[in-house]
């Protein structure tokens, strides 16, 4: 079938997505042959503020009725850049613009986007394939080890028991009851997590802090005592480096805790900080006026706000020997930083600049939760993934499109959200994009899935109110069809600890229970070990490139390949409550040729797929020879 316009079929416009600066582009329209033209088609480029360029283009002949026009572009300038075309036709001037996710239409519809990125703008190659493991400190493992210097103040519960979540008198919420989680129960079950298949440990924040997510830093050069010591964390990431596992931190730059060493507004710490004196060598951080008041974050006046870019805080997050580059030496991989849309340009282009002068092999990944490409915050349009900023950002595009198609979207919408992040973002950052269905800011998948949605219930009703049995089955079953997708969809899995053996959770605070050591859904965890086994076994779910091939109400399948030897793997999933099949001999296959059923049910040149499950089939595929359709 002809278009005028696909901008994913490399027929039109190749290469597909976003490309690097200085690298050519070829963009191809199809108007029928019977259209009269005055002149030449053009294809009108622009970056918001500039003006647009007008490229005329060339008839390449004809095909199926229609004349072929083409031209390329050459970007000279890194920025997201859009585009459409224009053709003026017995005097009328028309337009072919975007209609859906990637057709042209005639007179109507939007802009195309083209992301165009830096020549040197690569990402690390540690994750590129991995398994990603995200967890929160205080409740995934205790070592039952004493600490010292731990503050009083702090309410110690029982593993396993609800958290606090009522306010005070006051209306606060304080996050002052711990479980004791630390870093050494974490390197207890190291052994456990190379056995998932984990290569990454992403840890919410580990520094000192006076409320249990630690999101209100108190000291960024020194671990919560009740986690451990520096040393514990040294020891934590050369002991995961022996079982080929890295360490990420989270990184909170945007704002510290009232209650630290910076800012000291209860006088906890001997030294003075900003909210006391004037002469406090941090006052500069913070922007106070009239009677002690400050600016703080989402107006809590527990986390006020810090200028990223004063010099004196820049220095001392990015600068020689900053804290950045303290925890690199201690043996960390690298950053996820919170609030990303928060951090000021200047202030990003500094911290890349820190962690990869470090090493190039350092992470950076940004808490974006929008398409990152086009972000705009604060009336400016964010440049995260042009390459001099992020390496990659937490996917929460795929997220809620995995989840709305295990839910009943159609998978049409399910392909076209999935291939819009494809399309927009550099290649180098979808390999290492994290992708998950559960995080410490958001329910559970397991609840999202198998009972009713919590929005607008109250903090008594989702503490009140666990999954029926019925009702964490259907969880359960749901959230495995949703990993098919996480694993083995571009990027790297990101597994929230617990996910992997049904630990349920609405939101905060009941999405950071204790994991339930020794009360675990086996059955769920060796259904994702399997997962993992078979990401690990194929090298396209690395840096493979991703088509889509069936697109039936239930059944979805789409394929990992190697563009340059063409290794395959192909992924079938069955969303339905029925049996469904596949044929191998269909006509979306005729590029592929099979290999091996790794997993899944084969019956000759059929695939069968029993009620919510998928099968996994190694291929080599060829050349396309023709457009998609």
């Amino acid at each position: 079938m002809a278009y005028l316009y696909h901008s994913w079929d490399e027929a039109y416009k190749s290469p597909f997505g976003a490309i690097h600066r200085d690298e050519e582009c070829r963009f191809t329209i199809r108007l029928p042959e019977e259209t009269p033209l005055d002149y030449a088609p053009v294809l009108v480029v622009f970056r918001t503020g500039f003006k647009e360029r007008f490229l005329p283009m060339c008839a390449l002949g004809s095909e199926a009725g229609c004349t072929i026009y083409s031209t390329t572009f050459r970007p000279k300038y890194e920025g997201v850049h859009y585009y459409y075309f224009a053709y003026t036709s017995s005097g009328v001037r028309h337009y072919i613009k975007r209609g859906d996710a990637c057709h042209g239409t005639l007179d109507n519809g939007g802009m195309f986007q083209l992301t165009v990125f830096s020549q040197h703008y690569q990402t690390p190659k540690f994750l590129k394939g991995g398994i990603m493991y995200q967890i929160f400190p205080d409740r995934f493992c205790s070592s039952g080890k004493p600490h010292e210097n731990v503050p009083t103040d702090r309410v110690m519960r029982q593993w396993g028991e609800t958290p606090y979540y009522r306010p005070d008198e006051h209306g606060h919420v304080w996050n002052n009851d711990y479980f004791g989680g630390d870093l050494e129960g974490i390197r207890s079950k190291l052994d456990y997590l190379k056995d998932l298949g984990v290569t990454c440990i992403y840890l919410n924040p580990i520094f000192e802090s006076h409320e249990n997510h630690r999101y209100n830093t108190a000291n960024y050069r020194k671990v919560d005592p009740l986690l451990g010591t520096n040393e514990d964390f040294r020891t934590l990431c050369e002991d995961a480096k022996k079982r080929g596992i890295s360490v990420i931190l989270d990184g909170v730059f945007s704002h510290t805790g009232a209650d630290s060493i910076y800012f000291n507004k209860f006088g906890r710490y001997s030294e003075p900080g900003a909210y006391q004196s004037e002469q406090s060598p941090y006052y500069s951080w913070y922007h106070f006026w009239g009677n002690k008041e400050y600016e703080s974050w989402w107006g809590i006046d527990t986390l006020p706000n810090v200028d990223e870019n004063n010099p004196s805080y820049t220095k001392y997050i990015c600068g020689k020997g900053g804290v950045l580059e303290y925890w690199l030496s201690l043996g960390a991989a690298g950053y996820r930083l919170d609030v990303a849309d928060e951090l000021p340009d200047e202030f990003l282009d500094n911290l890349r600049t820190c962690v990869k002068n470090y090493d190039e092999e350092k992470i950076v990944i940004g808490e974006v939760w929008e398409d990152a490409s086009n972000k705009e915050a604060y009336g400016v349009k964010r440049r995260y993934l042009l390459g001099d900023q992020l390496d990659s950002v937490m996917n929460y595009p795929f997220r809620e499109a995995i989840i709305a198609y295990i839910k009943g979207e159609a998978v049409t919408t399910f392909r076209d959200r999935i291939m819009g992040i494809l399309e927009n973002y550099p290649k180098c950052t979808v390999d290492v994009l994290m992708n998950f269905v559960s995080t410490h800011d958001i329910e559970r998948a397991i609840n999202r899935f198998g009972g009713q949605p919590c929005d607008g219930k109250s903090k008594d009703w989702m503490a009140q109110n666990n999954l029926s049995p019925e009702e964490y089955q259907r969880g359960k079953t749901l959230l495995k069809c949703a990993m098919v997708l996480q694993f083995f969809l571009p990027g790297v899995p990101s597994i929230y600890y617990g996910d992997e053996v049904g630990l349920q959770g609405w939101k905060d605070p009941f999405n950071r229970r204790c994991f339930p050591w020794g009360n675990e859904d086996t059955e769920l965890l060796e259904f994702t070990k399997q997962l993992g086994s078979i990401r690990h076994s194929c090298e396209a779910f690395a840096e493979g490139k991703m088509e889509f091939l069936v697109l039936e109400d239930n059944l979805v399948g789409f394929s990992r390949y190697d563009a340059e030897t063409g290794n395959s793997a192909i992924v079938l999933l069955n969303r339905g409550g029925a049996t469904g099949m596949v044929s191998l001999r269909d006509k979306c296959f005729a590029n592929y040729a099979f290999s091996t059923v790794i997993s899944g049910i084969c019956d000759g040149d059929a695939i069968i797929l029993p009620a919510y499950s998928y099968a996994v089939i190694s291929a080599v595929r060829s050349v396309r020879s023709e457009p998609a359709e």
